[in-house]
């Protein structure tokens, strides 16, 4: 390859009109250069991406895609130390959640898919003397997959994986911010030897005009796109206009609700950790914590305590527990953010920017924790993106309810208890896509993950994860009776 990274289209490595650089936040030093893609970059993906679709066997030759997935998975797994490095350089996140990102979810998704891509099957049945009826999954053809750059490649590999299982073509565009590692994944998916040329097509834009012409373009059949609630509204309208399918995982507002029996040893940590992996710049980030007023006074002294003492620093540091936000662009959204709500919340944690020493030149933001009354405010109502939380207090199950369900978003939520009766109440009440009880961010490649409201449309993992990227296709059969 060349020294600055390319896409990868149509199996051939490609430059752009444009070379942009991509730093570091800990430091702001460059990591490297890549060709910016953009229209003509999404149009070449998209022809290739067409062509592969109806002129190879990829669709119909399952044992083919049960190899290629197989072969993926062996082939990231080889580049661990080289992928979790390189992230976390572009990225900013600790290499422990680097590696675990592609150790707990790249591999893992891809060898699932591989299973499915051999089960996968439909419904047949005669329905009448002689006439029989049977209902198949087919490819739903192109798929595009925009995704960000918090988690790009395991939000890319779980729309990969199942589109590729199902049959479809890829064309794929990858977030500027990690442009590098998006190379090293192109390069890594380009040394699997079984995989057909134009099956997956992948491209780095920082601008605006490549991922619109994949929604809008009538060579793309379905579009998996992975960020904020305000565009993934716009990628609804826009693919609405030629009726593509979409799958729609956006923001979310996760309330970690804490009874007054919870264990606290065992909560604490996971309430923590809802706050700073990837420095809260994740959907299903734990940034909302209602404890009970029995408990309240507890739970709030202890984590003023360990937020106030959270090491912040470089990810590639191994005393780092929580590395930077991904630019100084980021921190002073954040920071301006925090700034407005102190005139009606009370600062548990202030946090904040790190101004002096030999952090100043990152992009770091200390934790920070705000209590609230009021669930009608924009700290509770709007996603920061950022290591900030709320702390709530309630009084009862309803009170609870009440509040974790004010929002807009219904992506995840958590409950903490003893009382197994008490949480499967509290579950079935809760408007949000995944709940865990007395758990946090434990997610399975079997069973769907996805939101309700305006966290997003439709699921991704398990097998209504699959159906997401198929069509379905109806065959009747009349068989005439025997010739006397």
């Amino acid at each position: 390859m060349s020294d600055i990274a390319l896409n990868w289209i149509d199996g051939e490595w490609r430059t752009s009109a444009t070379i942009s650089t991509s730093r570091n936040p800990a430091n702001g030093e460059v990591v490297g250069q890549f060709a910016d893609g953009g229209e003509a970059e999404a149009d070449a993906a998209i022809t290739a991406a067409r062509r592969a679709f109806g002129t190879t066997s990829w669709s119909r030759d399952r044992a083919l895609r049960h190899q290629v997935l197989n072969e993926l998975a062996d082939r990231f797994v080889d580049r661990i130390d080289e992928l979790a490095g390189l992230l976390t350089q572009e990225n900013g996140k600790p290499l422990f959640e680097s590696r675990l990102e592609v150790e707990l979810a790249v591999a893992p998704m891809l060898r699932h898919a591989a299973g499915q891509a051999l089960t996968s099957s439909g419904i047949s049945a005669e329905v009448a003397p002689g006439t029989f009826f049977s209902t198949l999954p087919e490819p739903a053809g192109v798929v595009a997959v925009i995704v960000p750059w918090n988690a790009p490649l395991a939000l890319f590999i779980r729309s990969l994986a199942p589109a590729l299982a199902a049959g479809n073509t890829v064309v794929a565009k990858l977030p500027a911010q990690t442009a590098l590692t998006n190379a090293l994944v192109s390069e890594i998916i380009a040394s699997a030897k079984a995989l057909p040329k134009g099956v997956i097509n992948i491209f780095t834009e920082s601008g605006n005009t490549g991922a619109p012409r994949l929604v809008t373009s009538p060579d793309v059949d379905m579009v998996s796109y992975t960020g904020s609630v305000e565009v993934g509204r716009k990628v609804g309208a826009a693919a609405g206009a030629s009726l593509k399918r979409v799958n729609l995982e956006l923001g979310g507002k996760t309330p970690m609700i804490v009874f007054a029996d919870a264990d606290l040893a065992a909560t604490v940590p996971l309430l923590i950790m809802g706050l700073t992996v990837a420095a809260g710049q994740f959907c299903m980030a734990g940034t909302r914590i209602l404890v009970q007023r029995e408990i309240a006074d507890t739970v709030r002294d202890t984590l003023a305590h360990i937020l106030t003492h959270i090491a912040v620093g470089p990810g590639d540091s191994p005393d780092s527990q929580m590395g930077p936000l991904i630019d100084k662009a980021a921190v002073d959204r954040v920071d301006a953010f925090i700034e407005a709500a102190l005139s009606y919340a009370k600062p548990v944690v202030r946090g904040g920017p790190v101004t002096d020493g030999p952090l100043a030149a990152g992009s770091f933001y200390r934790p920070c924790l705000l209590e609230v009354e009021d669930v009608d405010v924009p700290l509770v109502q709007e996603e920061i993106f950022g290591p900030v939380g709320t702390f709530e207090v309630f009084d009862d199950e309803a009170d609870a309810l009440r509040r974790a369900n004010a929002t807009r978003f219904g992506l995840a939520a958590a409950i903490f208890t003893r009382d197994g009766a008490r949480a499967r109440r509290v579950s079935r009440e809760l408007e949000a896509g995944t709940v865990w009880t007395n758990s946090y961010f434990a997610l399975d490649d079997g069973f769907a993950e996805g939101g309700y409201k305006d966290s997003g449309v439709g699921r991704l993992r398990g097998p209504l994860g699959l159906s997401e990227f198929q069509e379905a296709k109806t065959y009747v059969e009349v068989v005439p009776p025997a010739l006397d």
